[in-house]
């Protein structure tokens, strides 16, 4: 009783401490159709301008993937004011950082600044927006970039192409079927008017959240953001895929052979999209899975029976369709069919009874945590905002997403594992070591 007491005062905390964090915002919309998010907060003296495009690798031709990963590279070339390699310097050189990462549904840049330099940031997004030089000789040294990244990423890394491997297994119509990276191929074949051509579609003002988070004047930044990002003309409507993709019908299973030294299981199971009731329920049940080392995966493959040296879940969701990973590396000697047995063995325990109300609770305070702590950082509530207000059309989910967990019951994790973690929904695919014969 003591336990369960002590576990319900932390549960209790933790909300009352996500509650008394509300993000404070202002959203608004230019006459171009740019979305704009401003959370002003002047903790500390800087600030997160970050711009979320709605376009990932679901939007490309079957013929040309891997133009929106490329395009996250290839965006930092320059434009016709900014010099070819010049862009990242103005950030390092103001005393900031930059990235960018793509997915299938999204491409996100950002810059972490001093917030007297937030003018350098609105100055080189808006010239990323509307000014960026599509050239063959930044395609050309871009293709050479994204071809050193598969490279390290996936060919020269161990168990690298599983998602590449997966993809194309658990989806047949839809473009998730196809990773970011892309094919190489498409990009080679592509003509530099192809290149301009995506970048006038989508690099466009109504298809973007231009979201910023940190320590400034808001009604100053208002003016500034209407002169640099008011002139940029609005694009035409974005037409997005609207295939749906079929149930999978009955398992698959293959076998990748791969420069590695211990077998590996990797499973996905088909997974509703991101947002709604099952989305929630299936990150509980994740972090039930292997939420930290007191997790069941963790306790049962990898300390109890030994038979595996890493095991994980992945939630892989997406905005049409998704996925739920578990995957496990099987300790030395151990046989690759014994290791899947004991993972399929934990997931029918998930479908055969109740969580334990203890362990829920624990798991419970682990979202909860996750939840306060992806929010305390400018960059994290910039990205939160723009990722909410792209996905769910609700900015405001950064306040409330705790409340859809809370939500959660013992009796929603049994009905989603009840419902999608069936050997009949699932690809499942054994990486082994390659034949010494190959490897020579």
């Amino acid at each position: 009783m003591l336990n369960k007491c002590v576990a319900l005062f932390v549960c209790i905390f933790s909300l009352t401490l996500a509650q008394a964090q509300t993000i404070q915002f202002e959203k608004y919309t230019l006459p171009n159709g740019l979305k704009v998010i401003l959370h002003e907060d002047h903790a500390a003296p800087v600030v997160a301008v970050t711009v979320l495009y709605h376009v990932g690798s679901k939007n490309e031709d079957t013929a040309r993937t891997g133009f929106a990963h490329f395009f996250e590279h290839l965006l930092f070339e320059g434009s016709e004011n900014i010099k070819r390699g010049a862009f990242d310097k103005y950030i390092t050189n103001a005393g900031g950082a930059l990235n960018a990462n793509t997915s299938q549904d999204r491409t996100f840049y950002y810059e972490l600044l001093p917030s007297n330099q937030v003018d350098l940031g609105l100055w080189l997004e808006s010239e990323r927006m509307m000014h960026a030089k599509i050239e063959q000789v930044g395609v050309n040294t871009q293709r050479e970039v994204v071809k050193e990244e598969k490279r390290q990423r996936m060919d020269n890394r161990p168990y690298g192409s599983f998602l590449t491997e997966m993809l194309k297994r658990a989806f047949k119509v839809h473009p998730y079927q196809w990773a970011p990276i892309g094919s190489l191929d498409h990009l080679n074949a592509a003509t530099l008017d192809e290149f301009i051509q995506f970048y006038k579609t989508y690099y466009v003002p109504n298809n973007a959240v231009l979201s910023i988070a940190g320590d400034f004047n808001k009604a100053e930044l208002k003016e500034k953001i209407a002169a640099y990002f008011g002139p940029i003309p609005q694009g035409k409507a974005i037409v997005r895929p609207s295939v749906k993709e079929p149930p999978l019908g009955a398992e698959v299973r293959d076998i990748i052979y791969d420069n590695i030294q211990l077998p590996g299981v990797f499973q996905a199971y088909r997974a509703p999209k991101q947002g709604g009731d099952e989305y929630y329920a299936f990150n509980v049940l994740s972090t039930i899975l292997s939420g930290g080392e007191s997790s069941r995966m963790t306790k049962t493959l990898v300390d109890k029976k030994q038979q595996a040296v890493a095991a994980q879940s992945a939630p892989f969701f997406n905005e049409d369709e998704g996925l739920f990973i578990t995957l496990a590396i099987a300790n030395m000697g151990v046989k690759i069919e014994a290791l899947e047995l004991s993972m399929d063995s934990i997931v029918a325990d998930l479908k055969n009874g109740l969580v334990g109300e203890r362990e829920f609770q624990k798991v419970k305070n682990q979202i909860t945590t996750g939840l306060v702590t992806g929010n305390s950082t400018m960059a994290g509530i910039a990205e939160s905002l723009a990722n909410n207000e792209v996905y769910f059309g609700d900015a405001n989910l950064i306040n409330t997403e705790l409340e859809k967990y809370n939500k959660v019951t013992r009796e929603d994790v049994l009905n989603v594992a009840k419902k999608y973690l069936n050997k009949d929904n699932r690809v499942v695919l054994y990486y082994l070591p390659k034949p010494k014969a190959a490897t020579k």
